[in-house]
């Protein structure tokens, strides 16, 4: 069964806008306050939201006018209330979790994506299974209304079975990797870091991953619709911080590696294992993510897909109004 928890702004002249915001520019006899804006940015140990660490660590923030206190969450679904709830001003999360919060009444906006999860979620099986189809009457550890179950969903009905063949256990992702781990249940849907947790049980082995459902999860940056009404700079500050640290990752290979190894709490070898199952977007790749399309690159292509399925497997009550879900105007406005 199913567990349910509860016409384009010119580059140009959004930029102008952004600066007059930030108080770059005035008019005559204007004295704005250049104070920097503060926000709070939720994001856990996704590599994908990992260069969030390097951006503070390297003062990247800060570069750009925009004071951040970063805010780690080991539990991912307690980053997605503290956003409903307006604890935090941004937060990192995937798409199909955006829409449930939505679903639910949130009012957010995506206007960043940061990768597509390309086999860093996983469904990780005892010895002895070897297929999906396998999982029949099986228990499950999995975090419900998250990436992971959505994952599963789709992996358990490509294999022709539904939510009511199999059995949940529901645990936070850590707490889930973990009780694979001891022997509690026979298959768990996770992401890593906590993949290298529960492959640590003898014999066990993943069964099916993200690579196989092209674009199914992306990963964003999501902030209230209030922040973008009242500090639209500082939106924009920091989708340019976002490309800026790729720009300086790049550049700075190995302690980017140390930083983020650190920061998901895993050794800097492990941490490169994880390299080819997160794919971090260029910024052409973003802008053409944010342009609407018919295929699963586009995100109005595939926000309208996740809902359809989410709501069709009892995950939501509603489908959620796709209205002002994505606000492509600042990837359009960073400079390259």
């Amino acid at each position: 069964m199913i567990i349910r928890r509860s016409p384009r702004l010119p580059s140009i002249v959004l930029s102008l806008v952004m600066l007059a915001g930030a108080g770059l520019i005035s008019g005559c006899g204007s004295n704005q306050d250049s104070t920097p804006t503060r926000l709070i940015l939720g994001f856990t140990a996704w590599p994908g939201w990992l260069p969030w660490q390097v951006a503070k660590e390297k003062g990247l923030f800060a570069q750009h006018g925009v004071e951040v206190e970063l805010k780690y969450y080991s539990n991912y679904t307690s980053s997605l209330l503290a956003l409903q709830t307006g604890a935090l001003d941004a937060n990192s999360q995937t798409l199909n979790d955006t829409l449930i919060s939505i679903s639910n009444g949130a009012k957010q906006t995506i206007v960043l994506v940061n990768d597509n999860s390309t086999g860093n979620d996983k469904i990780i099986a005892r010895e002895g299974i070897t297929s999906v189809s396998e999982l029949k009457g099986r228990k499950i550890a999995v975090e419900p209304g998250t990436a992971d179950h959505y994952l599963l969903l789709l992996a358990l009905r490509q294999a022709g079975l539904g939510p009511k063949d199999v059995v949940l256990e529901v645990h936070s992702a850590e707490a889930a990797a973990t009780a694979f781990a001891s022997n509690l249940v026979d298959a768990v849907c996770v992401s890593t870091p906590f993949t290298t947790r529960a492959l640590q049980r003898p014999g066990s082995h993943s069964i099916a991953t993200s690579a196989e459902f092209p674009g199914a999860i992306p990963n964003h940056l999501v902030v209230r619709p209030a922040l973008i009404d009242e500090h639209p700079e500082a939106v924009q500050a920091l989708v340019n911080t976002w490309f800026d640290t790729l720009r300086w990752i790049r550049d700075n290979r190995d302690e980017a590696n140390e930083i983020m190894a650190k920061a998901s709490g895993v050794g800097v070898e492990t941490f490169k294992t994880y390299a080819a199952g997160t794919t971090i977007f260029t910024h052409r790749q973003v802008v053409d993510a944010f342009t609407p399309g018919t295929n699963p690159k586009h995100l109005n292509y595939q926000a309208a897909q996740i809902a359809d399925f989410i709501l069709g497997t009892g995950m939501i009550q509603s489908r959620p109004n796709l209205t002002g879900l994505l606000d492509e105007r600042f990837v359009n406005a960073v400079p390259v």
